[in-house]
């Protein structure tokens, strides 16, 4: 067994160092943020493929995703639940691969839907982000994992300063920067607000609306609401009239938020990318693996790709 450093601690970097300890390995986690501090924390986490190609490869990971939060959901201290809700399409020859990634589907029935819109109803996992990446952080450290608080400028700096047997860089959007990725990788700014949850439990997305991306998905405390896919932004400050906006697209869809009170409003980074990067990353002194270029399905795809990270390492 080797002594693996795994640099980042969001969804994807905790879930890889779970599958490494529990392999046998020796593991650490170095990160410039605290899981509930990076965009991880900001998410709506509720499972879905977005802001990600929806390759072969992606979908099995989601199925293998999908069937562990299910698990989980069996456990109330892990902050996942099993939801109901729809993904509405509004234009004709939507992408609807993500769905044999789903134990069952059914079409939508047209009352309440918008005109000449349809729509996929499904179960997913829904994950409450605070309450979940503190449990999974707790699960780590259970198993012998090591987590520190350190930024480093590129992976040269992180090899000089670890005497690991192996480096994993599942370290979301810095991830490129810390490789020197050359391909196209990139910020896809995400801005929410969330608001009381009047008694909702159905979630909706709306990747057509014309008014910009949209999504309700009530949590126990909350519903989370969005949102935006600013690509190439890096402003982290909620923007008070592109809070406007989404609050009006979402009662629009969902009236029963109307006049519901602001609880909190954030603001997050995805790590956008032209596609996920798992693979060895050659040409330097021990071995290296790259996980990292997950959109917005860091949650969707964690579990799959954390397992797929720990066949890889020897």
């Amino acid at each position: 067994m080797s002594r693996v450093t795994v640099v980042g601690a969001g969804v994807v970097g905790l879930s890889v160092a779970h599958e490494l300890a529990r392999a046998g390995h020796e593991v650490g986690v170095v990160a410039a943020r605290d899981a509930v501090d990076s965009v991880s924390g900001v998410a709506a986490a509720i499972w879905f493929p977005h802001d990600v190609d929806h390759s072969a490869a992606v979908l099995d990971s989601a199925a293998v995703t999908y069937r562990r939060l299910a698990e989980l959901a069996g456990d109330p201290r892990t902050g996942v639940h099993l939801r109901s809700g729809t993904v509405l399409s509004r234009r004709p020859g939507a992408d609807t691969s993500w769905t044999r990634a789903v134990p069952h589907t059914e079409p939508a029935g047209p009352h309440g839907l918008p005109a000449g819109a349809s729509g996929i109803r499904c179960t997913v996992p829904l994950v409450e982000t605070n309450t979940y990446l503190r449990w999974l952080r707790a699960t780590v450290a259970g198993l012998g994992v090591g987590l520190r608080t350190a930024e480093f400028a590129s992976i040269g700096d992180v090899l000089r300063q670890d005497d690991a047997d192996v480096l994993v860089v599942a370290a979301g959007l810095r991830s490129a920067a810390l490789l020197g990725d050359d391909d196209v990788s990139f910020p896809i700014r995400g801005q929410v607000v969330r608001l009381a949850n009047p008694g909702l439990t159905d979630w909706i997305t709306d990747d057509d609306n014309p008014g910009g991306l949209t999504y309700v998905v009530p949590r126990r405390d909350d519903v989370v609401c969005g949102g935006t896919g600013d690509v190439g932004s890096w402003d982290e400050r909620p923007d008070p009239d592109v809070e406007a906006a989404i609050l009006r697209r979402v009662t629009e869809l969902v009236p029963e938020l109307a006049g519901q009170p602001v609880l909190s409003r954030a603001v997050g980074l995805r790590p956008g990318r032209s596609g996920v990067r798992l693979a060895a990353v050659g040409g330097h002194d021990r071995p290296v693996f790259a996980c990292y270029g997950h959109g917005g399905a860091g949650f969707t795809l964690s579990w799959g790709d954390a397992s797929r990270v720990a066949a890889m390492v020897p």
